[in-house]
């Protein structure tokens, strides 16, 4: 899951070390150094297999078992993990379509494998296997934001260079601040993805086969861009800190939806205007079979295609063109991944080495509230009043967004820095 050669995830913890540079004046011995990766990234492939109702815990875990330098990197490295997983899953399910309906029976046990089945059975092993593997070599690691050694629950090393957790105050503000901004974060990528398969089929008069095979895969394009832009993350956040690539991640979003807006003066096709034209008053009926005979016949099975009359918006709002559209996805796939990391990366810094279960379960409800929300938002805004409306006002709120962080900006730092322990 994630290279060995990571120089943030490589570089050992042992030495007289300055506060601020990674260099403290504390040791890590080997066996705890390597125990705690060995751990983190037990989590990363728990994210890649089955994300779904453990990202607060995993998220948790990993924010206090890094330090500040390591954390930005096993953050993205998680999230790649979590991407790849959305990826590779519907690639396996569509690999098991090649064993069909009938399939195998196991007549022992009455199991019968086949198209339906071999993914679930997969992803049940896949499961056992990573509970065998949490159970055999899952730890229980915390450290400070320095790096240091904290008092745990399952590591029996003793050592007299274990600290204790700082104390201090979290910025309340920030918190809510932060989860806000990934509240927005999750809300305009939800209703992204909501609102590709009707609008593709409005504007471009696709088929719902047609809307499903393309957007899929535009989606899944957009996957394997998230996976490249976590990696970039990684190194980009050494040069230029999490607090600047999450504003250039919103405003790269803002663009993306800005250039969605339509402009010109050609509009969508109607559904059921072909049927209008060839409803010519005199016509005989052996013209009319003629005509019925010449339309493609899949056409006819499959049901008009076009913006739909009761639209009304149809009428007078123009098509937004297929470049318009496609610019406009590769945008938003480089700015989401880079605002979702960066958001619950600082989120985690801003807490400090305290535990955060329950600060990270409040960023989950967060996320998944705008995964509620931005799907219903954005279904009834298009349908009512058309995407001209609807990608003005996601502008609107990615807008507000941006003032928010500038605001609040100089107090999103981390704990450490924020109480003088440790220079930013």
């Amino acid at each position: 899951m994630a290279s060995l050669g990571i120089e943030a995830e490589q570089e050992p913890l042992l030495g007289d070390r300055t506060a601020g540079s990674r260099e403290w004046d504390i040791i890590e011995t080997e066996e705890h150094y390597k125990s705690r990766w060995i751990s983190i990234r037990i989590l990363y492939l728990t994210m890649f297999l089955s994300s779904v109702g453990n990202v607060a815990v995993i998220r948790s875990y990993i924010a206090g078992a890094t330090s500040l330098q390591e954390r930005t990197s096993s953050m993205a490295n998680t999230s790649a993990c979590q991407a790849l997983g959305f990826i590779l899953g519907p690639v396996f399910q569509t690999c098991f379509a090649l064993i069909g309906e009938k399939g195998v029976t196991w007549d022992t046990i009455k199991l019968q494998i086949n198209m339906y089945t071999a993914p679930v059975l997969l992803g049940a092993f896949l499961g056992v296997l990573n509970i065998i593997l949490i159970l055999i070599l899952l730890r229980e690691h915390r450290v400070d934001d320095s790096g240091r050694q904290c008092k745990n629950v399952n590591f029996e090393e003793a050592s007299a260079d274990e600290v204790q957790v700082p104390q201090g105050n979290i910025d309340q503000v920030a918190v809510v601040a932060t989860n806000v901004l990934f509240f927005v974060v999750l809300f305009i990528f939800a209703l992204f993805e909501t609102i590709v398969t009707p609008l593709t089929m409005d504007m471009y008069a696709w088929t719902r086969e047609q809307a499903v095979l393309y957007d899929g895969i535009i989606l899944a394009a957009l996957g394997v861009e998230a996976v490249i832009i976590f990696m970039v993350i990684k190194l980009l956040s050494k040069k230029i800190g999490e607090r600047a690539i999450l504003l250039g991640g919103f405003i790269v979003v803002w663009v993306g939806f800005f250039i969605l807006l339509p402009w010109g003066n050609q509009f969508p096709k109607i559904q059921w205007e072909d049927l209008h034209n060839n409803s010519i008053p005199n016509t005989t009926f052996g013209e009319i079979i003629i005509t019925l005979w010449k339309s493609p016949r899949e056409d006819h099975s499959e049901g008009p295609t076009g913006c739909p009359v009761e639209q009304a918006w149809c009428f007078y709002t123009p098509m937004i063109h297929l470049a318009q559209f496609l610019t406009s996805a590769v945008l938003i796939g480089i700015g989401y991944p880079s605002c979702n990391v960066m958001s619950y990366t600082l989120y985690s810094k801003i807490l400090g080495p305290k535990p955060q279960g329950v600060y990270m379960g409040w960023l989950t409800a967060s996320g998944s509230a705008a995964r509620i929300l931005g799907p219903v938002f954005i279904s009834q805004l298009y349908t009512s009043l058309g995407p001209r409306w609807a990608f003005s006002l996601v502008c609107g709120i990615v807008v507000l967004a941006i003032l928010l962080l500038v605001v609040v900006y100089k107090r999103l730092v981390a704990f450490s820095v924020r109480h003088g322990r440790i220079q930013e």
